[in-house]
C-alpha cells in the first residue's frame, strides 16, 4: 500500500509542477500583452496547484490514527 501511495504522491507532485509552469506562462503572456492585472485563470491555476500540493503532502505524512 505504501508503494501505491508513493506513486500517487509523485504524480501529484508532477502535476503541481505542471500547474506552476502553466501559471507562470499565463503571467508571461499577460505581461507580454501589456496587461497590468493578474489573469483570472492564473488565480484558478494557482489555487489548483496549492490543492494538489496539499494532497501530496497529506500522502507524505504518516498515518497517526489508531483503528484499535
Amino acid at each position: 500500500m505504501a508503494g501505491e501511495l508513493d506513486d500517487i504522491r509523485a504524480r501529484l507532485e508532477r502535476i503541481g509542477e505542471e500547474l506552476a509552469d502553466l501559471a507562470i506562462e499565463r503571467l508571461r503572456e499577460s505581461i507580454d500583452a501589456g496587461g497590468s492585472e493578474l489573469p483570472v485563470d492564473e488565480k484558478r491555476i494557482t489555487r489548483a496547484r496549492r490543492a494538489v500540493e496539499k494532497a501530496a503532502n497529506l500522502l507524505r505524512e504518516p498515518d497517526d490514527r489508531s483503528w484499535d
